[in-house]
């Protein structure tokens, strides 16, 4: 009796062991992003971490968290790099205080189409790869949003309308923007642009058509200009710490699907783009082209804002630029 209850403690030994080592091979990665469950970056996202998880058999697991649910926006990046979430999605210019090369894709009128914006990311991917590898974070990927128009209550026919808004900023340029045009600036980020909308903290800004449609900002709102001004870019990083922990296959799996997710990205971005606009005229705003004076306007702060950058980039911005000139 006692050599039986000895074989069969030796057999349930065996079992558990066997079922615990995929359990003990699983990694599980939380990637904190910043926007609804149901914009297009977040989707992407979504698919990103069922592609990841299928490749590798489940056992690379990524939760994505959306909405700023886990970390608001701005602390995305930092969360990732201290290692609090392994991978994030942030709005890259959100942080071009910390190098002004995060701001590129932001300098207005410079790249305005998604052909254009995509050369503008090859050109500076290796400048922006450098600087966020500085700081012990890993490119995957960088998924465009819609061109950057202007959201008002009122008709603006020349930049002199702009004066004394209370205007949304939220990053480097948008209050650069108000700063230049005499109106009042005031930090929001896109989860909580809703809230500022319908208390009255801001009555004008400036973004996609998509965060437009994620705000309803027709319940405030009653123009929207077509400006084109820019076409900012979401970028997707790992912690190279997490990273370089994974096992080579779970790696290349990874390596994989972010590819197939930024080719994935820039294909939404540029569908839902006329899709948004045509949502906002189905919601009774006016959808218009910017007044050629206005047009006028802007393009002469897009030449402010491109010379202070360049100020600001040194050398290794214009060789950025030059590069992009070039394609």
């Amino acid at each position: 009796m006692t050599k039986r209850l000895a074989m069969l403690a030796l057999a349930a030994a065996a079992a558990a062991f066997t079922l615990a080592g995929p359990a003990t091979a699983q990694t599980k990665w939380n990637l904190p992003a910043a926007y609804p469950i149901d914009n297009p970056h977040t989707v992407n996202l979504m698919a990103f971490a069922k592609d990841v998880g299928d490749a590798t058999g489940g056992k690379l697991q990524i939760t994505v968290h959306s909405a700023a649910s886990l970390f608001k926006a701005p602390e995305i990046k930092r969360a990732v790099q201290t290692g609090q979430a392994q991978a994030g999605e942030v709005l890259i210019s959100i942080h071009e205080n910390d190098d002004p090369i995060f701001g590129i894709d932001v300098i207005p009128f410079l790249a305005t189409s998604y052909p254009q914006s995509l050369k503008l990311w090859k050109a500076s991917r290796a400048a922006v790869e450098k600087r966020l590898a500085a700081q012990g974070l890993m490119v995957l990927f960088a998924v465009p949003w819609g061109p950057q128009g202007i959201y008002a209550k009122k008709d603006i026919e020349k930049v002199e309308d702009m004066k004394g808004l209370k205007w949304r900023g939220y990053n480097v340029g948008t209050n650069r923007i108000a700063e230049l045009v005499g109106a009042q600036a005031v930090t929001i980020q896109a989860a909580e642009l809703p809230q500022a909308l319908a208390t009255g903290v801001v009555n004008a800004f400036m973004t996609s058509g998509s965060t437009g449609y994620d705000s309803k900002a027709w319940e405030t709102m009653t123009h929207y200009y077509d400006t084109q001004a820019w076409i900012p870019k979401n970028i997707t990083f790992v912690n190279k710490a997490a990273f370089d922990a994974l096992d080579k296959p779970t790696q290349e799996a990874l390596l994989k699907a972010a590819a197939v997710a930024e080719e994935r990205g820039w294909k939404m971005a540029e569908e839902k783009a006329t899709w948004y606009l045509e949502q906002l005229k189905a919601n009774k705003m006016k959808v218009l082209p910017p007044s050629p004076e206005l047009k006028a306007g802007l393009t002469k702060i897009g030449d402010q804002l491109t010379a202070d950058w360049l100020k600001k980039a040194g050398p290794d911005g214009a060789a950025v630029i030059e590069s992009y000139k070039k394609m």
